[in-house]
């Protein structure tokens, strides 16, 4: 499994093996490889996703991208194409993309605790078939005691996204444990 990301997908804001990518391989039978970069863009890392297939020929890809195109006022469009490009590559190559939904951060929402994920994770989903984590990134950046700053995870919000990441492969029959 290819967990494909920025900072979130890194672990920024937690100790050394508290990510998400080492919690979710503690919880399953996969060997999961973490591969993000803290500050990569949905078109950044569209660039990159090619070689990293090749390298490490993945049956599943998590998909964590687009935090860093909000903050840079990236119009959700241009997002969602760069998204949308990624999935088709991904399963071109033979995987199955896994989508995480990242909000589409709002000061005043981040500060009453009240984000929502962006609609062009569920239209993606919906439109090519690929399987959804809605709403649990929102859900962890709204919770004090889940983050470490306004952006990213601490150790226990990255079990939470592990958890609830294993769960919705669970529903899907993706993972059996």
């Amino acid at each position: 499994m290819l967990a494909f990301g920025d900072s979130v997908t890194y672990g920024t804001g937690a100790g050394r093996g508290e990510d998400y990518p080492t919690r979710l391989a503690a919880r399953s039978d996969w060997n999961v490889i973490n591969a993000g970069i803290p500050g990569d863009t949905a078109r950044g890392a569209r660039q990159r996703l090619g070689g990293l297939l090749r390298q490490y020929e993945p049956a599943l890809v998590i998909i964590e991208l687009g935090g860093n195109d909000f903050l840079r006022k990236r119009p959700e469009r241009d997002v969602a194409e760069d998204l949308a490009a990624m999935i088709a590559e991904v399963e071109a190559f033979g995987a199955l993309p896994i989508l995480v939904a990242v909000p589409r951060l709002s000061l005043l929402r981040a500060s009453t605790g009240t984000l929502k994920d962006s609609e062009i994770y569920a239209q993606l989903a919906e439109g090519n078939s690929v399987v959804l984590v809605p709403d649990l990134f929102s859900e962890i950046l709204s919770e004090d005691e889940l983050k470490a700053d306004e952006i990213h995870p601490n150790a226990a919000g990255y079990q939470v996204l592990a958890d609830g990441i294993a769960d919705r492969l669970r529903e899907t029959g993706l993972l059996n444990r």
